[in-house]
C-alpha cells in the first residue's frame, strides 16, 4: 500500500477515534447531570475534554502539544 494511502487511512482513523472519544465524554456528562453516575464536578471537565479532543483530533493540521 502506498505511503500516502497509509497516511490518509491513519488520519481518518484518528479523526474517527477523536469523534468517538468526544461523543463518549458528552454521554458521560449527560449521565452525570441526570444523576445516573456520581457527579464530582465531572460534566464540565468532560465537556472540556470533548472540546480539546475535537479541536486537536479532528483538525489534521493540529500540532501535538498545542491544544
Amino acid at each position: 500500500m502506498p505511503d500516502e494511502l497509509q497516511l490518509a487511512l491513519a488520519r481518518e482513523a484518528l479523526r474517527c477515534a477523536a469523534r468517538t472519544l468526544a461523543e463518549h465524554a458528552e454521554v458521560l456528562a449527560v449521565e452525570m447531570e441526570a444523576g445516573t453516575l456520581l457527579d464530582r464536578g465531572g460534566p464540565e471537565a468532560l465537556r472540556l475534554f470533548a472540546y480539546v479532543v475535537r479541536a486537536t483530533g479532528l483538525d489534521g493540521n493540529a500540532a501535538v502539544g498545542h491544544a
